[in-house]
This record gives structure tokens, sequence and C-alpha cells, in this order.
């Protein structure tokens, strides 16, 4: 196997120093015209490749971008994921992920380790992290929060409006005839989660609805949850038509949970989720949700943080919520 070509290999060819071509690689240094194009015409000669590594370190920069997320299965973050690696396209940063799967001690241990690989930026995705803990992670490296609002950092933080989007689901539904609607929320420790309850009581109360404790479950955004929750209100003497479920994933649980026992989706109980998964429009019955475009704000989450990277002028971005109607929810017939 030939020998890799060097730096040194270079300047001695072109007859300058290593220092001379490090210079002419980087471009932040003025070089001599004349040594400029001896070094090029000797990098053009034997094909010479610099390695991204080196050059990174060379800048102060390690060419890698930390993304704390909660789970890598989830098809929910595969989506975002998705839409990052392509915000990053064609720049000298790629994505290294650590998972914190909603725990605070995880999380915090997730970001040690992002923070011991000295990477250039980081992408929070939701999480427990408090706003305390974030903005002394903003004071050190640069940050773009997806999923919440951190005060003090606002314009770093992407999110859609989730209480319009808890509202707009629980108002389909009354639209629709249905008056007892259960909830079965995510983790209410969690800033979107609360968000979409908000939206859910707005919605009853903006109808003169009264808001049943026995039609609320808390969830944990997990399928299980879903059909443990859903369980659960069919084992309590409140009666409900309709539910509002705080995601596609707990949503596919609680279809499971009625399944079970024998209730149809849409003629017995009608189901609205949230989020617009992929596989959403493949259930049976293909589900009505709420889109919330993932994809499109993990894309503008590694934009945001190029920017920031670059010394460029922060773009904010806003996302809407929007409701997708499908065939999982009817109009009550009584």
């Amino acid at each position: 196997m030939a020998k890799p070509i060097t730096i040194h290999d270079i300047a001695r060819e072109a007859g300058v120093s290593p220092s001379t071509v490090s210079r002419v690689l980087n471009g932040n240094v003025p070089v001599a015209e004349e040594k400029r194009a001896a070094v090029l015409a000797v990098i053009t000669k034997r094909n010479y490749q610099p390695s991204a590594v080196a050059q990174g370190l060379a800048r102060g920069r390690a060419g890698v971008v930390g993304v704390l997320t909660q789970s890598m299965s989830s098809p929910f973050y595969g989506e975002i994921f998705s839409g990052i690696e392509q915000g990053l396209g064609e720049s000298p940063y790629h994505p290294m992920f650590a998972n914190g799967n909603w725990r605070a001690e995880e999380e915090l241990a997730a970001l040690n380790l992002l923070s011991q690989r000295r990477v250039d930026g980081l992408i929070v995705l939701w999480g427990t992290l408090s706003d305390e803990q974030l903005r002394r992670v903003a004071a050190e490296t640069p940050l773009v929060v997806m999923g919440r609002s951190v005060a003090g950092i606002e314009r770093q933080c992407l999110h859609i409006n989730d209480v319009r989007g808890g509202y707009d689901a629980t108002r389909y539904l009354i639209d629709l005839g249905h008056r007892r609607i259960a909830h079965i929320t995510g983790l209410l420790a969690q800033q979107d989660a609360r968000d979409r309850y908000q939206g859910y009581l707005k919605a009853l109360e903006d109808s003169g609805l009264p808001a049943d404790p026995q039609l609320i479950v808390e969830g944990d955004f997990t399928e299980q949850s879903g059909l443990l929750a859903m369980q659960a209100l069919l084992s309590r003497s409140s009666r409900f038509t309709a539910v509002f479920v705080a995601n596609d994933q707990m949503a596919y649980g609680a279809r499971l949970a009625l399944y079970r026992q024998g209730i149809r989706v849409p003629e017995d109980i009608s189901l609205v989720g949230f989020d617009d998964q992929l596989g959403t429009a493949y259930t049976t019955p293909p589900l009505t949700t709420i889109r919330q475009p993932v994809a499109d704000m993990g894309r503008a989450a590694a934009q945001v943080l190029r920017q920031m990277l670059d010394g460029q002028p922060i773009t904010p971005r806003t996302f809407e919520a929007k409701l997708v109607i499908r065939e999982s929810a009817v109009m009550l017939r009584i």
C-alpha cells in the first residue's frame, strides 16, 4: 500500500515550508502568489486530499455537531435525524447522536459525553433539562433547542404552537358532535405535552364543556403507555365517545387497546393523534392527526446552528401545526 502523502511531502516538492502549505490549504492567511501557485501545482499533480479532521483541528473545529435526542428507536426522531443530516449536508459538520431516554440524569450524562468529544455545537431535542441548565450550555457552546422555548435564548429555539395543535385536534372532535372527549397526555414534565393539554382544555372551555379529570390519563409518548392509558380510561365509569392522544405512537397503542375490547374506530370511538408520522396514513383506519413538520424543523435546526458557527445572523423560524383529516374520527351518531 502506498504511503499517504503529507503536507511535508507537498512542501518539499514545492520548495516551501509546511506552514506555507497549511496556510494555502486553510486560506486564512495571505500567501505570496508565486508560492501559492507552486503549492497548488503539486497538490494537483499528486491528487492530494487534505484530511478534514486535520483541517478542522487546525481551525479549532472538530467538524462535529452533537445531537442530544430522547429515543434513537423512535420513528418520530428518525424523521428529525434525517432533517438534521440534510441541513448539515455540503457543510464540514457531521452529527454525533447521544440518547437521553427522557431521564434527567441520562440527558446530563449524554450532554457530558458530547462535550468531551469537543463538539462544535449542540442540538437538543426536547428533554427534561431545565431552562437554567440549557442557558448555561448556551453560554459555552453554540446551541439550538427543538420542541420548546427557553427564556433568554428564544431565537435559538424551534418549536410549533402546541397549544394551537391541541386546540385544533379537540375542536375538530367537538365540531363532529362529540361532547365526552378523553385525552391521553404526553409526559406532563415536558413543555410540549403541557401545551397540548392546555389546548385541549381551552377547546373544551370555549365550547362550554367541562373538563372531567376521569377522562385524562398521562402517558409517556410510547405505544405501550398509550395502550395502558386507554385500558385505564375504559376501566373507569366515565364514558367517552372520542379521544385526543398527544402523539401518534400512543395513539397506536390506544387503538390496540380498543381493538382488544371489541371497540370499533371510528364507529364506536373516534381517535385523533399528533405528529403525522410516516405510518399514520397506513393504519387501520388511517389516523386523523395534527401534522408537525419535524423533518423541516430538523433541517432548520441544523441551518440555524450553521449560521451561529459561521458567525452569521440567526434566522428564526416559526412552524405551524396542521390538522390532517383521515378516517379515524367521524360525526357522532346520537
